[in-house]
């Protein structure tokens, strides 16, 4: 019903080519919540550290401590989530975990958001 409120406004012309092109390429809303979820992981200043450490050099979970002056139990935590959204991965050698960014496309986020807001 509000929709056909503002179609039958007199001052509103709604460009359906444009819509139309829109809606052709618009990801579906399971996607979007996907994108939304990611980008929730970089809201927290913790993660972001990590994954700047990170982006240095592979590290294990002991270094990442030291350099943010944390507990290893709120690195692995905050390692354990970044996991899930597939944003790190980690590899084993003996006893030691090493973790590392899993991919190019996340030194691209965060270089880009890096050089946004130091514009």
């Amino acid at each position: 019903m509000a929709n056909e409120e503002i179609v039958n406004c007199e001052y509103l012309y709604v460009h359906d080519d444009l819509v139309k092109r829109v809606n052709e390429i618009m990801p579906t809303d399971d996607i979007l919540y996907d994108l939304s979820d990611l980008y929730k992981i970089f809201g927290d200043s913790t993660r972001i550290k990590i994954l700047y450490v990170l982006l240095v050099s592979e590290v294990c979970v002991c270094d990442i401590a030291q350099l943010l002056n944390m507990s290893l139990s709120a690195i692995s935590h905050q390692l354990r989530v970044l996991k899930q959204a597939k944003l790190v991965k980690f590899r084993r050698e003996g006893k030691t975990v090493f973790y590392s960014l899993a991919d190019d496309h996340v030194k691209t986020i965060i270089n880009q958001g890096m050089e946004h807001v130091t514009e």
